[in-house]
This record gives structure tokens, C-alpha cells and sequence, in this order.
């Protein structure tokens, strides 16, 4: 039994145009041909073609997916028992958002205080929301993440306030520890870093070590977070960057 690349296409919910694709770049070649030269795929295709589409939906590139699924060495049930274990972890991490999401849902219901027009006020010309779909894309699903949004939604002007106010003061003792010639890696500066940590903890969700250092990272290698530090100071953003992991390793 094979099927057009129409059936298929039918079938496994992608366009014709994706499955041509696959073929073009060697992923998903079809089994045989008709008569007159159009693409026929057999039962194995369309195995591997399951295979393929549980790999994307992983969010795995499809050099990766090419790689995984032409290893000689693996083993079709392996493959199943990956992606099983895998596609649990994912609804698990979606179950945790539906939760985020019910908890958003009870603290609108609370009545949330800080209006649009009150955040702008609060930050100047600085949008607080402006990097949350970033956020909900790297964090979204975590615990972490949900705690934020939990307490964020309950914070008041008067709150957002203090919070800059305490980001200020902060921001404004790291720079003079620079211009003094602080090492980054001395006490002083990791004392401001840890200090930065524990005020993570009180505003928004438990820091650890390691979420702190994936925080630092952000600061050096996505451009707009190091804007916002190279513009109180240059060179901010490294140097918060290893105070940070100085800080991690004296505290593990």
C-alpha cells in the first residue's frame, strides 16, 4: 500500500510543500514513485515521517532530527521510549503553566492595583512588560516563572516604586565599587552580587546559584540586556556578569 504526497499530507496534518522538503533535503524521502514520476510513500515513510513531526514538535532542528533518526545504532523503540519520556516532561511543564495561568486568573479576579498607566509612570519611558513573552518563552512552565507572575500581579504602585527605588540604589553602589577598581571577583563585589540575588528572592521567586548564573549569561550574551546595563556604565554588564558566577562558586 502507498498514498500520494496529497494523502499524506492529509494524514499527518503538514503541507505538501514541508513534505517536499524533506524530501529535497534527504530527511523524509518517499518510498517509490508512480509511472508518472510523483512521489508515493509506503508504511515505513510514514513511520519515519511520526518520528520526525514528535521530534519537531520537541522543538528539535531538523539537522538534529536527520541525525537522530539516521543513526545506525539506534534502536525505533529507543527513539519511542525518547520521545515518551520527553513528551511527558512537556506536559508536565504545561500542566505547571495551566496552574501559572489559573493563579494569574484568581489574582485578576483579587483586583490588580498597578494599572498600564501606572507602570509607565513607575518606569519612565522603560515598557515592564516588555520582555514578557521572552520570559514566558525561556521560563514559562517553571516554577520559578509562575511564582513571578503570582506575586507580580499583586504588587501595587507604592510597591513598584520601592522596587525601583531599591534597583537604583543598588545599580548606583555597583558603579562606584567600579570606578573604585573593585575586582569583580573580590568580596565587595560579590557581596553585591549576592545582595542582588536575595533581592530576586523577596520580589519574585527563589534564586538559586544556578538560575542566578543563567541570569548573568543573559547580561553578556543577549544584546538587549546588556544594553540596558551598558547604558547606567560601560563594561556594567561583564562586570555584574562575574561578580555574579564569583559569587556562585564562593556560595556552593
Amino acid at each position: 500500500m502507498s498514498y500520494s504526497v496529497g494523502q499524506v499530507s492529509a494524514f499527518a496534518g503538514v503541507s505538501v510543500r514541508t513534505l517536499h522538503h524533506y524530501d529535497e533535503i534527504g530527511l523524509l524521502r518517499p518510498g517509490g514513485r508512480s509511472h508518472a514520476g510523483h512521489r508515493r510513500y509506503e508504511d515505513a515513510d510514514l513511520d519515519r515521517l511520526q518520528q520526525i513531526l514528535f521530534y519537531r514538535e520537541l522543538g528539535f532542528p531538523l539537522d538534529e532530527v536527520a541525525a537522530l533518526l539516521d543513526d545506525p545504532a539506534a534502536d525505533p523503540r529507543e527513539h519511542l521510549r525518547r520521545q515518551h519520556e520527553l513528551l511527558t516532561g512537556r506536559i508536565a511543564r504545561l500542566q505547571q503553566m495551566a496552574a501559572a495561568v489559573e493563579q494569574a486568573m484568581e489574582a485578576k479576579k483579587m483586583g490588580i492595583n498597578l494599572t498600564p498607566e501606572e507602570k509607565f509612570e513607575v518606569f519612565g519611558d522603560k515598557d515592564p512588560e516588555q520582555y514578557a513573552e521572552e520570559a514566558e518563552r525561556r521560563w514559562g512552565g517553571t516554577a520559578a516563572h509562575a511564582e513571578s507572575q503570582r506575586r507580580s500581579a499583586r504588587y501595587t504602585k507604592d510597591d513598584w516604586l520601592r522596587f525601583k527605588e531599591e534597583s537604583a540604589d543598588w545599580n548606583r553602589r555597583v558603579v562606584a565599587l567600579m570606578e573604585a577598581g573593585a575586582p569583580a571577583d573580590g568580596e565587595a563585589a560579590m557581596d553585591l552580587a549576592e545582595e542582588h540575588r536575595q533581592q530576586i528572592v523577596r520580589w519574585f521567586y527563589d534564586c538559586g546559584y544556578e538560575i542566578h548564573t543563567g541570569l548573568a549569561e543573559l547580561y553578556v550574551t543577549d544584546d538587549r540586556f546588556t544594553q540596558t546595563y551598558e547604558q547606567i556604565r560601560p563594561d556594567l554588564a561583564r562586570y555584574l556578569h562575574d561578580a555574579i558566577l564569583a559569587n556562585a562558586v564562593r556560595g556552593s
